[in-house]
């Protein structure tokens, strides 16, 4: 994937994990009791683009932080 395109993906779900008012602990750990196997780091390096995004974390991500898959998508 395009490290322009990952940067701009995380950067929106760094956006929108705090608009909805939670840590990246608390996203990591949310996502732990979903069954994603995922630290605090990963989610950092995933907002910052150094980590790539598997198809099941974005539809976790999406689910809790309530958003549409346009909102993680937008440029």
């Amino acid at each position: 994937m395009n490290h322009t395109i990952e940067k701009r993906i995380g950067g929106n779900i760094r956006a929108l994990r705090e608009r909805a008012g939670m840590t990246q602990e608390q996203l990591s750990a949310r996502l732990q009791i979903e069954g994603c196997d995922i630290t605090r780091s990963a989610v950092a390096k995933i907002e910052v683009g150094q980590r790539h995004l598997y198809p099941d974390e974005i539809m976790l991500i999406r689910k809790i932080l309530h958003v549409t898959f346009d909102d993680i998508f937008a440029q």
